[in-house]
């Protein structure tokens, strides 16, 4: 068992796949080891994006907080508080914050292989 203190997680950055913005990451899992999937949340800041981009595996997105525009080969769909999202290995995705307020996300998806 590994128990975390999501504060030590916290850093401000631009978002992945673009850099389109500010954003705070929670990268919860990152000093797991062994892990085989990654647990993170995100806040986007008011314009931010994780910029579109192919994933190679299922990930789950889901909104905290906030409202947003998600994308999946192609298609956009709004999403607020209380929407989860899964997305299909092979697709081309991205998320965007729209609205008055920061669009706040849990996220979730495997790896690869485990992490040593």
């Amino acid at each position: 068992m590994v128990v975390i203190d999501e504060a030590t997680t916290r850093v401000r950055e631009a978002p992945p796949h673009g850099k389109i913005g500010m954003s705070t990451a929670w990268r919860i899992t990152d000093r797991v080891p062994g892990r085989t999937m990654e647990f993170r949340r995100r806040t986007l800041d008011k314009g931010a994006a994780i910029g579109v981009h192919r994933i190679d595996h299922d990930e789950v997105y889901q909104v905290v907080s906030g409202e947003g525009d998600v994308t999946s080969d192609g298609v956009t769909r709004r999403v607020a508080a209380g929407t989860t999202v899964y997305l299909y290995a092979g697709a081309e995705v991205g998320i965007a914050q729209r609205g008055a307020k920061p669009l706040a996300l849990t996220i979730a998806y495997p790896l690869a292989m485990p992490v040593r």
